[in-house]
């Protein structure tokens, strides 16, 4: 008999959140996220975690994405976004104590989010990232940006989220063939969310 634990999302359910959260409906989607999965379940839902940051949940967040990771713990996306959580909830310590790591001699396949990594972990500059960025192609421009916006955001430099963050969405990767990327997605409601023009 499977555990809680080990409980699978309804993916209909999934789906229909994860369209709660792309209309802005934040509370939606968490309502939508926790009816996919049994009462107490830690099923890998990173969507959850997302929708949780976006409704100021930075301790819920937090604990999804590390009950995301003990699954997962070479996805470099859920440290980063647990790191935001954490940096919300106290900015004045960084890089956050807690703070979780890949396994030693591991690292993203993704030089772009290998930056990302170091970036919110204080071994890499903001610098670093832009940098990677402009080499890379549309994908990499437009992850290094969202991510800067990430970022300052929770580093509390709100003016610099808001110049990365709405140029993610004036991006070729935003605009084409990223269109239906729930990043994509993520950077369009987070900008909604605080009233900021692209």
């Amino acid at each position: 008999m499977a555990s809680s634990l080990d409980a699978t999302p309804d993916r209909q359910l999934v789906f229909s959140g994860m369209e709660a959260f792309r209309r802005g409906k934040i509370q939606e989607s968490i309502e939508k996220f926790d009816a996919s999965v049994p009462p107490g379940s830690k099923a890998y839902l990173w969507q959850r975690g997302i929708s949780y940051y976006y409704n100021d949940q930075f301790e819920l967040g937090s604990q999804q994405f590390r009950d995301d990771v003990l699954r997962s713990p070479l996805d470099v996306e859920e440290i980063v976004w647990d790191i935001a959580c954490l940096l919300r909830m106290d900015n004045t310590r960084f890089p956050p104590p807690t703070m979780m790591s890949l396994p030693p001699g591991r690292k993203d396949r993704r030089p772009i989010m290998s930056t990302v990594y170091s970036l919110f972990r204080g071994e890499a500059t903001e610098h670093d990232l832009a940098d990677a960025g402009h080499k890379g192609g549309p994908t990499e421009e437009f992850y290094s940006l969202f991510y800067l916006g990430l970022f300052n955001e929770a580093r509390g430099d709100i003016t610099k989220a808001e110049t990365y963050m709405t140029a993610t969405l004036r991006s070729t990767y935003a605009k084409a063939v990223g269109s239906r990327d729930y990043m994509v997605d993520c950077a369009k409601v987070h900008c909604q969310l605080r009233h900021w023009r692209a």
